[in-house]
């Protein structure tokens, strides 16, 4: 399970995209403008390739706010996402 402990400070992901793995799952925090507000953009994708081998349509991305609660949205969000991937690969589908 992610927690807040394995990310860096959001002051990070203001200067550039912060990467990492979590057991088979990728993902990248990026900063993102969307209609003048600084939003906070997470990728998602299976390994073995990086973001850029990786074609766009095997990631999953989806926004959250520009903060510390955005933030501990997005790693609840990832840990779904974890779960919900495994989940589906332990019982066949």
């Amino acid at each position: 399970m992610l927690t807040r402990e394995d990310f860096l400070s959001l002051n990070f992901v203001k200067k550039e995209d912060f990467t990492g793995s979590h057991k088979g799952m990728r993902f990248m925090l990026h900063q993102e403008t969307v209609e003048e507000e600084k939003k906070l953009k997470v990728y998602l994708w299976s390994e073995p390739f990086g973001f850029e081998a990786t074609p766009d349509e095997q990631k999953t991305d989806r926004l959250f706010e520009f903060s510390e609660e955005g933030l501990r949205q997005a790693i609840d969000w990832m840990n779904e996402q974890y779960e919900n991937v495994r989940y589906q690969e332990g019982s066949g589908k």
